[in-house]
């Protein structure tokens, strides 16, 4: 209440909408970047999510033509 008589005694009662305008556009900003910067975040992860899922499936061939090299060239190995 002494926080409220304060600003009335400082600013006058006709700016006091104004600056409750001013403040509720910055808060509106303010929300909005967040909510941008979230969704970024979402949007990133979600496509190195994707990308993750594709290098193990890559890394999966991968290694399952290396254990075919292997077999295959074992016994020549052995030989030398």
């Amino acid at each position: 209440m002494i926080v409220l008589l304060i600003v009335v005694m400082l600013f006058g009662a006709d700016k006091i909408p104004e600056i409750a305008r001013g403040l509720g556009k910055g808060m509106r900003q303010i929300k909005d970047a967040t909510n941008d910067i979230k969704r970024e975040i979402n949007t990133s992860a979600e496509k190195h999510a994707v990308d993750l899922d594709i290098t193990k499936d890559i890394q999966k061939e991968v290694d399952a033509v290396k254990e075919d090299i292997d077999e295959a060239t074992g016994p020549i190995k052995r030989k030398f």
